[in-house]
């Protein structure tokens, strides 16, 4: 697998930068509000960042294919890919609480190398880059050092639909860490590359929800699997697992699976 170029990581930050100011100028405005089939929300800020992105990547990458959340695949026979998730947090984003996310994600083979996380409300920009390290704004960032689930914090995402789909998984995951937190979206994920959280579960994601942020996680001297410990990829089924360490991540994969 190539090693993606700096070149790809600067064009990433400029995308993110595109996409944060566009986001800002819809954030605690008025929204157009629809509802995609599944019954999650999709407002015009998520169609307004897509397009402006597109628009630069068709520009500056012609030859490299793009897939999107709002609006689908362009190029899927490309062994170069873009993945972007517009607005990670729709419902975070419409209810007024900043902590959504743009996440950017250059695929080789399928295979994240690059992943961006920016958080436009914070002024937050993650950058991880397969075998060049990562960064938060500028600055070098990585994951902690914790290797005992009973020692870790523990982010838990989605933990409605846990509780509904996995009750036994959730009552474990209620008994694990020193300090749990429940929350949503791609920030646990961010705060794990950054040193902060230790370990995070995820559900019913798509790839363009975990491909980005694995990319961070890993680049960060992390651990980003499904729940059966495989690597992520196109056909991944939205269950994550992030660990700082080796062990962390083996201790939650012995978790869920009991």
């Amino acid at each position: 697998m190539m090693l993606v170029r700096n070149d790809h990581a600067a064009h990433a930050v400029r995308v993110s930068e595109i996409a944060s100011e566009t986001a800002r100028e819809y954030f605690r405005g008025r929204l157009g509000i629809e509802f995609k089939a599944d019954e999650s929300p999709v407002t015009q800020a998520d169609k307004a960042v897509e397009a402006k992105v597109r628009e630069y990547l068709q520009e500056h990458f012609p030859d490299h294919g793009i897939v999107g959340e709002e609006h689908g695949v362009q190029g899927g026979d490309r062994r170069e890919m873009w993945i972007i998730d517009p607005i990670d947090g729709t419902r975070s984003f419409l209810s007024g609480h900043p902590l959504f996310g743009f996440l950017l994600g250059h695929l080789v083979d399928g295979i994240a190398d690059l992943g961006v996380v920016a958080m436009p409300a914070l002024n937050e920009v993650f950058l991880g880059v397969q075998g060049q390290g990562a960064t938060l704004n500028g600055e070098s960032i990585s994951v902690s050092e914790k290797t005992q689930l009973e020692q870790a914090i523990l982010y838990v995402n989605e933990g409605d639909k846990l509780h509904r789909d996995h009750p036994i998984v959730f009552d474990r995951l209620m008994q694990s860490g020193q300090t749990r937190r429940f929350a949503y979206d791609c920030y646990p994920h961010a705060l794990l590359a950054a040193g902060h959280v230790d370990a995070v579960i995820d559900y019913d994601l798509q790839p363009y929800d975990f491909l980005p942020v694995s990319a961070l996680v890993q680049a960060a001297g992390g651990i980003m699997t499904d729940w059966d410990g495989k690597p992520l990829n196109l056909s991944s089924d939205g269950k994550v697992i992030s660990a700082a360490t080796p062990e962390l991540h083996t201790q939650m994969l012995q978790l869920v699976h009991g």
